[in-house]
């Protein structure tokens, strides 16, 4: 008889939790997996793949708009929030089947309940009561959003809810600077909501570069959203038309929808861990080392639970690592340097490498800055004032590039390939040796010039 029912259980189905449940599988490993709500995690249920949908809507809207200039007449208009918001559930319950599955035809065992720790080896599933050993567990439940303590905010609503409202409201105030905020405000605006983003910062989306950080919130004003900065929300009232928000600098703004976008935190809140010996930080974050073990031996997290670099693929990547090094005796970690990533604002942005102000820490006078600011073509016969920003980064007399910044249209899709260049240490040169493919937004980062 083994002395563990299974080799592996992992506490979360996400993008995460099934890679690696599915590798260690198809190992012939007997392995469990528990999930407390669907299949597919917040990324496919809850996050990026309704969100994307979404982001799709408000640009539809915005396409219709200009169509006439291009000779479209589009006749009468009108947006029904309920057909897109039911076509995105159902679209992302059936990526959650196929989640589901991939499990069960690698032979993995479902659980759809929360699991809790009971010991270093013991899991107890909380609907059904059970009890479970497992020679190595794996932690994988991502991260939950975060509410601010202030007076009257069960009157908000959070970024899980913000895909199931009944109706879209009038008027909605969106607390928060970072990509989600700034991303479901374009979404709203899009979809024909007053909108009104408050952040405390003096610019959005914090960690970005700079000039990215500036040239992304003037767009969100040309979408029509108000952007307001330097303010953080006390109170919030109902009010006959529906709710006032008050903030620290004595201002206040009537609205409809307060939809709170101030941060995640990890879901590790009573997960048992103190009862393993898994050590948290500050932020209830598990704290691992390079090969993503815990604390405690046998137990090791990957994601957003063990806040790293909290984004769906770097999950998948060291679920991968996790397995190559508990089963496959090539012990790795996963590089989390030069990441790209995208913020899909509208228009979206395409980032990877360092920022100029990580740059200039690091390297001094020895970096070079190249940008472009300018109106893409499509938005010119459209009517939209929406414009592109490029901004390239090298470093020393090879200028070998660091960073590569983008905001506009497609710029998500160009930064996947970029990637590859910084991984890859090209230099200036040979993005300038690079034939440019004509008429297209690409073809910029190939014919910068030297910021002044």
């Amino acid at each position: 008889m083994p002395k563990y029912d299974f080799d592996l259980f992992v506490i979360g189905a996400g993008s995460g939790g099934v890679r690696a449940g599915r590798m260690a599988a198809q190992l012939g490993k007997r392995v469990a997996v528990a999930e407390e709500s669907k299949p597919g995690g917040t990324c496919v249920v809850r996050g990026c793949v309704p969100k994307k949908y979404l982001v799709y809507g408000a640009e539809y809207g915005a396409s219709i708009k200009a169509a006439k200039n291009y000779g479209w007449s589009t006749g009468t208009v009108s947006f029904d929030w309920a057909t897109l918001r039911d076509a995105i559930q159902n679209e992302t319950s059936r990526l959650s089947a196929i989640y589901a599955n991939i499990l069960d035809k690698n032979g993995a065992t479902l659980y759809s309940e929360r699991a809790e720790l009971v010991d270093k080896h013991t899991v107890r599933l909380t609907s059904s009561g059970k009890t479970v050993t497992a020679q190595t567990i794996l932690i994988a439940v991502g991260g939950r959003p975060y509410m601010p303590e202030i007076k009257g905010v069960e009157h908000a609503i959070m970024s899980d809810d913000a895909f199931l409202l009944d109706k879209l409201p009038e008027k909605a105030v969106i607390i928060g600077g970072g990509y989600i905020a700034s991303e479901f405000a374009g979404i709203f605006a899009g979809l024909g909501v007053k909108t009104t983003q408050v952040y405390r910062g003096d610019k959005l989306l914090r960690g970005f570069d700079e000039e990215v950080r500036d040239f992304v919130t003037g767009q969100q004003e040309l979408l029509g959203i108000d952007v307001k900065l330097g303010a953080t929300p006390t109170e919030i009232k109902k009010s006959s038309g529906g709710y006032i928000v008050s903030f620290d600098d004595g201002s206040k703004v009537g609205t409809e929808c307060i939809f709170m976008a101030t941060g995640r935190k990890p879901y590790t809140a009573t997960l048992g861990l103190e009862n393993a010996g898994v050590k948290v930080d500050g932020s209830g974050a598990i704290i691992v080392d390079e090969f993503s073990r815990s604390t405690a031996k046998n137990i090791y997290a990957v994601g957003d639970v063990t806040n790293r670099v909290n984004l769906t693929p770097v999950a998948i990547r060291e679920a991968m690592a996790f397995v190559d090094t508990v089963y496959n005796n090539n012990p790795r970690g996963y590089d989390h340097s030069n990441i790209a990533s995208a913020v899909f604002t509208r228009p979206p942005a395409g980032v990877v490498g360092l920022t100029e102000d990580q740059a200039r820490s690091k390297y001094g006078d020895k970096i070079s800055v190249y940008t472009t600011n300018f109106r893409p073509m499509k938005n010119i016969i459209a009517g939209k004032d929406q414009r592109c920003f490029m901004k390239l980064i090298t470093v020393g007399k090879k200028e070998v590039v660091v960073g590569i910044h983008l905001v506009g249209d497609d710029t998500p899709e160009i930064i996947q390939a970029l990637g590859i260049t910084i991984k890859a240490g090209l230099t200036k040169a040979q993005f300038d040796a690079t034939c440019a493919v004509h008429p297209t937004l690409a073809e910029e980062i190939v014919t910068l010039s030297k910021r002044n």
